[in-house]
């Protein structure tokens, strides 16, 4: 982390305050977490608190419901009323992925990810179904802080100069 000229930020399976506490040192500029936050939003506020600027909440989401557990359990609770009971306790930004579209290069949920943007005032991060540069610019156009791409980059669909000069 420390070697890279990018921030990088963390994420999947972190549950406790020690394991965030051991990322952070080692260059990690965030810390992702998501099934813990939504059983114990307590907990994530504390980590808010302790690590300022530096915690992003996980939004996971299948038919409009957080999903949790790596996407293996779906909540009865709706994204968009988590994210907004989250919008005060200071997170540094929420990434929100629609489980449906993550890797399948058929285009974002792009009405699921404007009914997030419109209704919190936390930075949101993007996540699930960038496939084009037209996908990159309808997203950006939305409000977005930031947008995860993976597989369309992999698969040589895009390439990351070309999707950063998209979204500006």
């Amino acid at each position: 982390a420390r070697e890279v000229p990018v921030p990088l930020e963390v994420g999947g399976g972190i549950r406790t305050t020690d394991a965030v506490a051991r990322y952070l040192p080692m260059g990690v500029e965030r810390v992702v977490v998501g099934s813990r936050a939504l059983r114990e939003p307590a907990w994530l506020t504390e980590l808010c608190v302790t690590f300022p600027g530096r915690i992003v909440a996980g939004i996971d989401a299948r038919d409009g419901r957080v999903a949790v557990e790596g996407w293996a359990e779906v909540s009865d609770v709706d994204a968009v009323e988590f994210a907004q009971r989250l919008d005060a306790i200071g997170l540094r930004a929420i990434v929100f992925t629609d489980v449906a579209t993550d890797g399948m290069m058929g285009g974002p949920n792009l009405p699921a990810l404007r009914r997030i943007v419109q209704a919190i005032r936390t930075p949101v991060v993007a996540s699930g179904g960038i496939a084009s540069l037209d996908d990159v610019r309808r997203v950006a156009a939305l409000g977005v802080e930031a947008m995860i791409i993976g597989k369309a980059l992999f698969a040589g669909a895009l390439s990351l100069p070309a999707a950063i000069a998209a979204a500006r």
